[in-house]
């Protein structure tokens, strides 16, 4: 599933590409997403012009003159802009016909995507307004952890993909992160001591921008609005490693499935 540094990606790579521009035509060819596209999107957008490309936790929002579309890339969407000349593929669901001639495509495959209707006050959204604290801009985030995680018993994994703690931190990320700071990500997160959070906030900030100059992770189907993957895979200390010796004490990297997610970590340096 794309997590913040594939959806941060994506929003830089369409943003200074669509400001400005004037919307013709939408055209939603297939509805049936993860919620219910709006069927009068069109009737909406017609028209607008885009404005600014924002981005809250997982979710894209797209401002335009008559209001903010949000857009969530699910398990396997992306955003695109084409030439008009370029052929439909078979999941692109939504296209934003623009006055100039281009199109911004939304395609997932898995059809677990959201593109809905957010109206003039978007952080007001059932989907946003209880959202945590975004990690690259919370300096203090290891301190805000530490005090959110007092009284619970929750796996520290399971912890960091609370999106009301932090948003937009996946599974990739919590298992690279608690690997930089030293910390076995299945450890009870109201049991780990306020210096070890102080080292795992840093370490979330520093995985995540680390993956946001890589472009992302790309495993399986995420891919930028120039339909190139992102390389952070290739960096990898833990995720998808198990078996392998780690780079930081040679131990064996182990895998485990909780809570239908596998997470990974290193027996000898994790404590």
């Amino acid at each position: 599933m794309p997590e913040l540094p594939e959806v941060e990606t994506t929003r830089q790579g369409i943003s200074d590409q669509i400001r400005g521009s004037r919307i013709a035509e939408v055209v939603i060819r297939n509805s049936k997403l993860r919620l219910p596209i709006p069927g009068d999107l069109d009737e909406k957008l017609r028209g607008a012009t885009f404005g600014e490309t924002n981005r809250r936790a997982k979710y894209l929002l797209l401002e335009t003159t008559a209001g903010v579309l949000l857009i969530h890339l699910g398990m396997s969407g992306s955003l695109r802009i084409v030439d008009a000349f370029e052929e439909d593929r078979k999941h692109d669901h939504v296209i934003w016909y623009l006055e100039d001639g281009r199109q911004l495509r939304f395609h997932d495959p898995r059809r677990f995507g959201i593109v809905t209707w957010a109206g003039d006050d978007p952080l007001s959204h059932p989907l946003l307004c209880n959202l945590g604290p975004e990690p690259l801009e919370q300096e203090q985030l290891g301190a805000v952890l530490f005090q959110s995680s007092r009284g619970r018993s929750v796996r520290l994994r399971d912890f960091l993909l609370d999106s009301k703690v932090v948003a937009g931190v996946g599974n990739i990320y919590a298992n690279e992160a608690a690997w930089l700071a030293g910390i076995r990500p299945d450890r009870s997160c109201g049991r780990i001591a306020k210096e070890r959070y102080l080292r795992l906030g840093t370490a979330i900030r520093d995985v995540l921008s680390r993956a946001l100059v890589q472009g992302g992770t790309t495993l399986r189907d995420f891919v930028n609005p120039d339909g190139e993957p992102g390389y952070f895979q290739h960096t990898f200390e833990v995720y998808g490693r198990d078996g392998e010796a780690c780079s930081r004490c040679d131990k064996l990297i182990r895998r485990a499935v909780k809570g239908n997610r596998s997470l990974f970590y290193c027996p000898g340096c994790q404590k």
